[in-house]
């Protein structure tokens, strides 16, 4: 009996430690943009929506990466395309934060929300400066002068990062320049603080 109890716990600990080293290899392939080897961890019995320590699943990882072939089979897979991580981000926010317009595409093809509470996909793109993500957003129907938080919307986040083509953009699409924010200021007044002249002078 007592030699049957000692196999089993070795047994135990074993298929944990297996487990523990399956998860950890799992998120550096992922990370390493390794595909065949992120499906052969999923054929094995690993979860599509394994996430990180930092709440962060596959297909964030692989939207953020860029790796499309991956999240292609990831969707394929029922991965949850709306998941959000600790920091209130989905994979479409973070594909938008990072301008990849082709993961972006996808996301949005697989019905990924669009205006997400607080900070919205919209948000991400225009702090970055990234234009054409910009315009599949909104095409996909972005709210123009959605508020994050911090009750800024995308034409005050283009405007005090310098933006202009994406300023540009925003008030072609509707955005209202006369908003303000949690601290009562413009997207002009912010274009100025930040030395952003050129943008503000599309602000008037």
């Amino acid at each position: 009996m007592k030699n049957k109890l000692l196999i089993l716990f070795v047994l135990i600990n074993f298929s944990h430690f297996a487990f523990a080293g399956s998860y950890e290899n799992l998120l550096l392939a992922v990370k390493n943009d390794q595909t065949e080897s992120v499906l052969d961890y999923l054929n094995r019995g690993m979860d599509v929506n394994t996430t990180d320590s930092h709440g962060l699943t596959l297909l964030m990882l692989a939207a953020r990466n860029g790796n499309t072939a991956l999240v292609d089979h990831l969707i394929q897979r029922k991965a949850s395309i709306n998941y959000i991580n600790q920091y209130g981000e989905t994979a479409l926010l973070l594909a938008a934060f990072s301008g990849k317009i082709a993961i972006v595409q996808q996301l949005i093809t697989a019905a990924a929300e669009i205006n997400t509470p607080g900070w919205t996909p919209l948000h991400y793109a225009a702090f970055s400066g990234h234009l054409a993500v910009i315009e599949v957003i909104l095409l996909a129907g972005a709210k123009v002068d959605a508020r994050a938080p911090n009750r800024q919307t995308a034409l005050m986040l283009a405007a005090k990062n310098g933006h202009e083509a994406v300023v540009k953009k925003l008030l072609a699409a509707g955005a209202s320049a006369t908003l303000k924010d949690a601290n009562e200021k413009t997207a002009k007044q912010l274009a100025l603080e930040t030395g952003n002249t050129d943008t503000a002078r599309w602000l008037e």
